[in-house]
């Protein structure tokens, strides 16, 4: 095979994998070169299942050497900093979060956490020329590689810092990729009308990852509706975690109430039975949205 048909049946294998009923999306797989993201082989693979397991603790890490870059076109994560633990991602996993978006041609989009830029550019070419997408990393030789890599997309923009802080303005979409106890303020006041907010909540299990569920979120009448899409282990964004809520977070997670959330509330209210996990600024709830939260 050619590794433009190897880029097709990668695509075909993503759309299968990860349940992907968009088109453009599928297309975007078949059009991203994903080894100009990688750097030169050799290259380090493994499968998800692994990476899962060893980030539950249950075995070591072992990858697979490869010098092919036909190799890469399977739904594997791909080593990108060894030492700490940094890989590519599994895509059939962010295919499915990017799917979550509902990405439209025009759209403006920002991604959290967006590493060397792979799938970064997969969401530049859904939402087209007339499109944005920002995307910001905290490691700067991760946001130096993005910003190399995605120099021939005009409608992408890297910054390189802590995008917790980083206000990215008004978006249609956003897709935080690395855990944290409960969605930011900032991004939900830069959810326009109907703007799609997939954030991981996550409970630590090391220092730098954790286990838990990737919530889709939707700006509607101005309130918040909310509904779970994935399971998910993935790194942790250490500046929006909040220590008081990680334990409330884990046992809504151990009792399943987590999985009954339906809305998350900005408005004033007293803790009740509907209150999954209860905060001043942000409460994650299982009542219907109501216009005003």
């Amino acid at each position: 095979m050619t590794i433009e048909e190897c880029r097709r049946f990668y695509s075909e294998e993503i759309r299968f994998t990860g349940n992907i009923e968009s088109p453009a999306l599928v297309e975007a797989f078949t059009r991203v070169p994903r080894e100009d993201f990688l750097g030169p082989g050799p290259w380090e693979i493994a499968s998800a299942e692994v990476r899962g397991l060893s980030a539950l603790g249950a075995i070591q890490m072992s990858y697979t050497p490869v010098t092919d870059p036909r190799d890469l076109y399977h739904n594997v994560v791909v080593v990108l900093d060894k030492a700490s633990d940094i890989n590519n991602g599994q895509p059939s996993a962010l295919a499915r979060w990017i799917y979550a978006l509902d990405l439209k041609p025009g759209a403006r989009a920002y991604h959290l956490g967006c590493g060397v830029g792979y799938y970064t550019a997969i969401m530049a070419v859904v939402v087209g020329p007339d499109g944005k997408v920002v995307g910001s990393e905290v490691h700067a030789d991760l946001a130096a590689r993005a910003q190399k890599n995605l120099s021939s997309y005009p409608n992408v923009t890297v910054v390189a810092g802590d995008g917790a802080t980083f206000d990215p303005g008004g978006c249609d979409a956003m897709l935080v990729n690395a855990g944290v106890t409960h969605p930011l303020p900032l991004w939900l006041d830069r959810l326009r009308e109907g703007g799609r907010l997939v954030v991981p909540l996550t409970m630590s299990t090391t220092p730098s990852l954790g286990i838990g569920v990737m919530v889709k979120i939707v700006r509607e009448g101005g309130g918040f509706s909310a509904q779970v899409v994935t399971s998910l282990a993935i790194y942790s964004c250490k500046s929006a975690r909040d220590e008081q809520r990680e334990p409330l977070l884990k046992a809504a997670m151990a009792s399943g109430a987590l999985m009954k959330m339906k809305s998350v509330r900005r408005d004033p209210h007293e803790q009740s039975n509907t209150c999954v996990l209860h905060g001043a600024d942000v409460c994650l709830s299982s009542a219907d949205i109501e216009c005003g939260y």
